[in-house]
């Protein structure tokens, strides 16, 4: 007697299961649900011959087309089998982007595992715990630093691990089962083709391509299970949404610099370009250190993805720039500034007008801005990870260089919802992705709710963690995002809050601390992060570090001030050029102007208990070698409190 057909749920947390697709009865949601192989094979067929890779060797770019790109991850896969990779098992990859990282991800899903990207910046106890956990079979490693990290634990590591690979710079000595790049990539050569043609062609797309690890900011990371149909369903249905070309039209230009670890840098670098026939060039390690704005000036892509951060720190080089100019240039800049949300503003409620003074304002600032930042040829600047601050929105948009946001999570693919020409408000993310739900739970009076969300794009289950799932997905198959929102009448979603984040004071009132953090950053330009505090506490207060320059060689916070926030206290009449002379001082000047930006933000408190009572300068800026902010920028705000412990404590005393 056959045993019966086991028919699959709406999630599993088995790296060998597989889940019910959520496919729409017509329309959006409905397409031929498709594996990552098939994916591969129908990208490599329509762009063929077009360029796929850029990395730069010797200031010269070295470009691989999409065939030869398809040909170097065959030529991986069948080295991964050879090296033993079990089916299911996890290929994990550690290091910065380049065209081995995205060659050996595909590789491994090719070959019948699962890739699983590791933050560069994991403690060598972090990387263990994601080996053991994904049951990675195969590593690849950057660098000496990479395999060092690995190697100073080689006794618990190399339990799970067959082989690992490093795939830059060369070996310093040999060490058994350590291959370099190219050795590596000979070693498939006794496997046949057919023996891979095979397990692509066994592949389904219900069942799990790569795992993403959440940053893991309090405890350990989760394992984020994503199906083939997750990952290219939603390619799919994002290229189309952001209205990129595909590569006959015009081919899309994309930069990859963002940790490809995470969501939005995969579905950005990898899965959208190999959609739509995009070539990705690969920035340098130190791009988030100072160089990426030569690579952009260079490069010139047509879509670009940053985090907050990253416009943030732009915006402070025009600003700085512009400090910088005559008299006349400055007023000319400020005028077109005017113009610029003027017409923005008009064009978000619907009105289309070109005025004379636009187009002069665009001849005379726009285009000469837009070119600095090497954005010129760019039609989707996009902002995601974390909120945009209205300030840097507003910043943008007077200078014609609209951001849009975008929302979603991990667990959701990346995006849920999507800003683009035709659908912008500030600060809005835009509208629900076609072909996916949402629902507000547990709305209040003023309309805000728990975002839940259905799609093609829900995630399949975090690996190995039953009650998480369970309580990331409800009985209906809904995804609980954690996030709080507002839909307007229009459609377009709000971020208000995040339930975790959410501060209740001792005597019960909820507070959203982001929207109050970036007030006080708004209101006194010095401060470059602000993280409030009073969980279960009479009060708020507030942690403030000040804008400060960067050792662009390791990204450490250094104590010399911005150009830009010495500005600031010269115009207070303070001789203040370090975070050292305002803590040491204390310079009353700035100290008294920090001051009346906070109670500017509390005259505009919905409430006493929504008020900063107070705060405290910190002796550095946060970063994300000191460990307060993650990858992709984002406060670690747990990591923060245990840091800072005494000084939150000094607060309540």
């Amino acid at each position: 007697m056959s045993e019966p057909e086991v028919i699959p749920g709406l999630w599993t947390i088995h790296q060998d299961g597989e889940v019910l697709l959520r496919l729409s009865k017509h329309g959006p949601g409905h397409e031929t649900p498709m594996t990552v192989p098939e994916f591969l094979q129908q990208s490599v067929k329509r762009f063929g011959a077009y360029p796929a890779l850029a990395s730069k060797r010797r200031e010269k770019w070295d470009v691989l087309s999409f065939n030869q790109y398809y040909e170097a991850c065959r030529k991986a896969a069948r080295a991964l089998l050879k090296l033993g990779l079990k089916r299911f098992h996890g290929v994990g990859i550690l290091g910065f982007n380049s065209k081995e990282w995205l060659i050996a991800h595909l590789a491994a899903i090719l070959a019948g595992g699962i890739s699983v990207g590791i933050y560069a910046t994991n403690s060598a106890d972090a990387c263990q715990y994601v080996i053991t956990q994904a049951k990675v079979d195969i590593l690849l490693v950057e660098n000496d630093i990479q395999l060092k990290k690995i190697l100073s634990n080689a006794e618990n590591m190399m339990q799970t691990l067959k082989a690992i690979v490093q795939y830059k710079s060369p070996l310093n000595e040999n060490i058994v089962n350590v291959y370099n790049w190219e050795d590596f990539m000979e070693l498939g050569n006794s496997i046949p083709d057919f023996q891979l043609d095979q397990i692509m062609e066994s592949q389904k797309a219900n069942q799990c391509a790569v795992v993403i690890y959440t940053s893991g900011t309090s405890g350990y990371p989760k394992g984020v299970m994503l199906s083939h149909d997750n990952i290219t369903w939603m390619a799919g249905a994002a290229a189309k949404e952001c209205g990129l070309s595909y590569a006959s039209e015009k081919q899309e230009v994309v930069v990859s610099y963002l940790p490809l670890s995470h969501i939005a840098a995969q579905m950005m670098d990898v899965w959208i370009p190999m959609k739509v026939g995009a070539v990705i060039y690969f920035a340098q390690p130190d791009a988030l250190k100072g160089t990426l704005l030569k690579t952009l000036q260079e490069v010139k892509p047509t879509a670009f993805l940053g985090v907050p951060r990253i416009w943030e720190k732009m915006e402070e080089k025009i600003k700085e720039s512009n400090a910088k100019s005559s008299r006349l240039r400055k007023k000319v800049f400020s005028w077109a500034r005017a113009v610029g949300l003027r017409t923005n503003t008009k064009k978000m409620m619907g009105r289309q007008e070109v005025t004379m003074s636009y187009r002069v304002a665009k001849t005379l600032v726009f285009s000469h801005v837009r070119s600095s930042l090497g954005l010129d040829h760019c039609n989707s600047c996009i902002s995601a990870a974390a909120p945009l601050g209205q300030e840097t929105a507003e910043f943008f948009l007077s200078l014609d260089l609209p951001v849009g946001e975008m929302y979603g999570m991990s667990e959701s693919t990346g995006p849920h919802t999507i800003s683009n020409q035709e659908n912008y408000k500030i600060l809005s993310c835009g509208k629900i992705l076609s072909g996916c739900k949402s629902m507000l739970s547990q709305q209040t009076q003023d309309g805000a709710g728990e975002i839940c969300l259905w799609g093609r794009h829900v995630f399949m289950g975090y690996l190995e963690k039953e009650a998480a799932t369970m309580e990331a997905i409800d009985e209906e198959g809904w995804l609980h995002s954690g996030d709080l929102g507002k839909l307007d009448k229009q459609g377009f979603l709000y971020i208000t809050g995040r339930i975790k984040e959410m501060l209740i004071t001792a005597g019960g009132e909820n507070v959203a601390p982001v929207p109050i953090e970036n007030k006080v950053k708004e209101k006194i330009p010095i401060i470059s992060n602000a993280m409030l505090v009073g969980d279960k506490l009479r009060f708020l207060s507030i942690l403030l570090t000040l804008k400060c320059e960067t050792d662009e060689a390791s990204g450490e916070p250094l104590d010399r001030l911005t150009a830009e926030a010495i500005k600031f206290c010269r115009k207070l009449g303070s001789h203040a050029s370090t975070v050292t002379d305002i803590l040491q001082l204390p310079d009353t000047l700035v100290h008294r102007a920090i001051q009346q930006g906070i109670n500017a933000v509390n005259q505009e408190a919905i409430s006493d208990a929504q008020k900063i009572q107070k705060w405290a300068i910190l002796e550095k800026d946060f970063s994300i070698p000191g460990g307060e902010l993650g990858p992709t920028s984002k406060l670690r705000r747990y990591f923060i409190t245990q840091k800072y412990k005494m000084k939150i404590e000094d607060f309540y005393k």
